[in-house]
């Protein structure tokens, strides 16, 4: 499962890139998620559906990146963690980079971690778990 869960992340991190430069294909993006899921963050849990409204967040999340300037976001590395046969934890370390006007581009790394099933086909994202985004932007002079 170890391999497949990297192979997971190394697509995910491919489709991130095309939707930062505006060419992803929205089903695409959410078939790396189950079909539910759940994400905590400081802001709170939240509950949702891998449906229409998911595409269209999503959508919205990207074109929110590209306007605040990411211009790349690269997986540093991951690890993971096996609960059983069937799920893990993928402690993922990204880097992000960030274009600012009239300063010199700014790189952040941050860690996810992600909620992987796998039951039968390829294992997909049922959660995560995140910091508080806005305010490391804030503090970088992203945004």
């Amino acid at each position: 499962m170890e391999a497949q869960v990297r192979k997971l992340f190394e697509r995910y991190e491919q489709l991130f890139e095309k939707s930062l430069a505006g060419d992803a294909d929205m089903d695409e993006v959410t078939s790396v998620y189950a079909a539910a899921f759940i994400a905590a963050s400081p802001a709170g849990v939240m509950v949702g559906k891998n449906d229409d409204q998911l595409k269209q967040v999503m959508e919205q999340g990207y074109a929110h990146y590209r306007a605040i300037g990411t211009k790349a976001m690269r997986i540093r590395d991951v690890r993971i963690s096996p609960f059983d046969g069937y799920h893990c934890v993928a402690h993922v370390a990204w880097t992000s980079t960030y274009t600012r006007k009239g300063q010199p581009d700014v790189t952040i790394d941050f860690d996810v971690h992600y909620l992987v099933q796998k039951l039968g086909g390829e294992p997909k994202i049922f959660g995560w778990v995140s910091g508080d985004e806005q305010e490391v932007l804030r503090k970088h002079g992203v945004g």
